[in-house]
């Protein structure tokens, strides 16, 4: 029986949640992330540059709708 080559996996995409999760009211972010609602809907059909662009602009936006939190 002939087996066919394994497929290569694609590396898993890149992701700012660390798994908390709590939609703020007020900004529209998620509090752990910093990403929108519609971020967090459409990551996995975004291309890795997108994914990227959206994570280099998230510590400055987390700090703009979270000033008194302390930073990691």
């Amino acid at each position: 029986m002939i087996q066919a080559a394994p497929k290569p996996s694609s590396p898993k995409p890149s992701s700012p949640c660390n798994k908390t999760c709590i939609l703020d009211a007020v900004s529209g972010l998620c509090e752990g992330c910093g990403r929108t609602r519609n971020e967090i809907a459409l990551w996995g059909s975004m291309t890795e540059p997108q994914r990227q662009a959206v994570m280099a602009g998230l510590p400055e936006r987390l700090h703009r709708a979270f000033p008194q939190r302390i930073a990691p």
